[in-house]
């Protein structure tokens, strides 16, 4: 390998150029000192919101500069600790952000109630004033949430609790991450560490005794730790539980659901219908022993390639430029946008000491809407990333392009739709432009394995959490041999009859990390089934189909989920996009059983 560069030895063209937000540190910490003064004026106007229509509009645009302003400053401080978590001074940035955005969220939660507190035609004659025009939808969706918002007193209680209510998240990532020593593991280039970052790797180490060693150590010391993160977790459940209850909610998916007006109905469908089709998915488990020649498939036999990672070579460039053909069906506005950020300015491209694994996309009202990578020309999985978080970007785009700063900022439960939607069209631009079989191969099965990973997996685990919230709002503890015992029905019943796990295999139910981040993990299966079928919709469909998926992209905020989807032609209030993508998934193995594996 070559040696890890640091920050300062990386070059200025593959690092992301962070002027589009700030041109000096200087410039930075003026913006800084804003937020505390935004939110200073913002408190004086205390009482008079209910009885003033200028007022309130003053207090609306004063919290609207004060939430970019935020906004920016926050963004900034993260993207530069994201580069080098151990530079000091960006990690002294990032917590003065979160000292003042905290502060500031405590000084100004009054808004919201006194709003709250106008009756509902004076407030609707104030929104049809042209002046409110900009305000018009965040006042739309604060009306939404008023049966649950409670006194001044009450959210000024909430607001301060924010910060120690994630505890439990905090705790969970400094004992998995930082304290916990999983050992080491051997292989013929020697013991090589186990952590949560190289698990992974192992995982997929066509060497069977070294996933097993790996697999063995690893649970062994979350078993050691067993009663402690159950501990954390169950108290993660009962804050939801507590917050639910305080604000009035009938349960904590009712909670988690409410802000973006999805109804409960779509996240119960999903699991009912990931529980009927699951005979696929049996099936490629039943193949995957097939493939890899074993008489017994074991968990840590799940993840290891079907076809090993072919040996080809992409350079940074000629991806943008495999990209660029790739997406050609979102029209040239779409690929030149796209290539050139990811050329100029959006993209920190290579690894360097310090710097955050993985890949995320990272967009803001003001600036770029930048993407930090660790780019590997010889895997072509990160050809794919690169698509999965161009997409996210451009959605960030057209979304700050198209609204007010207040309306334009998607939901999570549209997040992930944009990315695998340009997953998909890159597969299938490769699929159809190799004659290659290996490739071909090697497609197919890397598909299948992602939208499983996304589709199947993420589905039992929002079926996990929902069982974990209504044991405790029935009354039932969380203790470790109940959390154990729930999960081990879910792998039984999703892997089927081909898995053999070992006695520790029910441990990996109190790894995830997504779980302290209640009811999130199913937004993934419904954007990977909302993404499917638009792709399908786009590149079988003519302008009228490529028109209604830029409605979307350019919507932002200014809809709920549900009706910003159906703008671009799904409707994911019901079970039909979830069971289409299954039919994917189902038609993927039925072309995996015909090769030559």
């Amino acid at each position: 390998m070559k040696t890890i560069p640091t920050r300062n030895e990386v070059n200025k063209n593959d690092k992301w150029d962070l002027t589009s937000l700030y041109k000096t540190e200087n410039d930075w910490k003026v913006d800084l000192k804003k937020i505390t003064e935004y939110a200073d004026k913002i408190a004086g106007f205390q009482g008079q919101i209910k009885d003033s229509a200028d007022k309130m509009l003053e207090v609306l645009k004063l919290n609207e500069e004060m939430e970019k302003i935020a906004e920016s400053v926050g963004s900034y401080a993260f993207l530069l600790t994201a580069t080098d978590a151990g530079d000091s001074s960006y990690q002294d940035k990032q917590g003065r952000y979160m000292m003042s955005a905290t502060e500031a969220q405590a000084k100004t939660c009054f808004v919201i109630t006194e709003i709250q507190e106008i009756p509902e035609d004076e407030l609707s004659s104030r929104m049809a004033r042209p002046d409110y025009a900009n305000y018009k939808i965040f006042l739309e969706k604060l009306l939404h949430q008023k049966p649950y918002i409670l006194s001044e007193k009450e959210e000024r209680l909430f607001a301060l609790q924010a910060e120690s209510s994630g505890t439990a998240k905090k705790a969970f990532s400094m004992l998995t991450n930082v304290d916990m020593d999983f050992g080491t593991v051997k292989t013929p280039e020697g013991e090589l560490p186990l952590t949560q970052t190289t698990y992974s790797s192992f995982m997929e180490n066509p060497d069977r005794n070294i996933r097993k060693e790996a697999y063995t150590k690893f649970y062994k010391t979350f078993d050691n730790h067993k009663n402690t993160i159950a501990t954390l977790y169950a108290g993660n459940v009962q804050q939801d539980v507590y917050h639910a209850r305080a604000r009035g909610y009938k349960s904590s998916l009712q909670m988690a659901l409410y802000p973006d007006n999805v109804p409960e109905e779509v996240y119960r469908n999903l699991i009912s219908t990931v529980r009927a089709n699951l005979e696929p998915l049996h099936k490629y488990y039943s193949l995957r022993k097939k493939i890899l020649k074993l008489d017994e498939l074991r968990h840590y036999d799940v993840y290891t390639p079907l076809v090993s990672e072919i040996k080809c070579t992409t350079p940074y460039n000629d991806a943008v430029e495999m990209l660029r053909n790739a997406l050609s069906p979102l029209g040239k506005e779409y690929t030149d946008v796209l290539c050139n950020g990811l050329l100029n300015g959006w993209v920190d491209r290579y690894e360097n000491k310090g710097k955050r694994s993985g890949a995320f996309s990272a967009g803001a009202y003001t600036g770029y809407p930048y993407i930090l990578l660790n780019y590997k020309e010889d895997v072509l999985r990160d050809v794919f990333t690169m698509a999965h978080e161009g997409g996210h970007s451009m959605h960030s785009y057209f979304s700050a392009k198209s609204n007010p700063f207040m309306c334009y900022d998607y939901t999570i439960f549209e997040a992930e739709v944009a990315s695998t939607f340009n997953e998909e069209l890159l597969f299938n631009y490769l699929l159809k432009n190799t004659t290659d079989q290996k490739m071909k191969a090697y497609l197919l099965c890397t598909r299948a394995s992602d939208i499983l990973a996304t589709l199947h997996r993420q589905t039992m685990f929002a079926e996990f959490e929902l069982k974990a919230h209504e044991l405790v709002e029935s009354g039932t503890p969380l203790s470790v041999e109940v959390l154990r015992e729930e999960y081990r029905k879910l792998l039984e019943a999703y892997f089927g009859p081909e898995m053999i796990f070992e006695n520790e295999s029910d441990l990996e139910g109190l790894r995830i990390p997504h779980f302290y981040n209640s009811f999130y993990v199913y937004k993934y299966s419904t954007g990977i089934s909302a993404s499917l079928a638009l792709a399908d919709r786009v590149l079988n469909g003519g302008k009228s189909e490529l028109e209604d998926y830029y409605k979307f992209l350019k919507s932002g905020g200014s809809r709920y989920p549900i009706d910003s989807l159906k703008l671009a032609g799904v409707d994911m209030s019901k079970p039909e996009p979830i069971q289409a993508a299954l039919n994917k998934f189902a038609d993927l193995i039925r072309q995996i059983e015909l090769l030559d594996l």
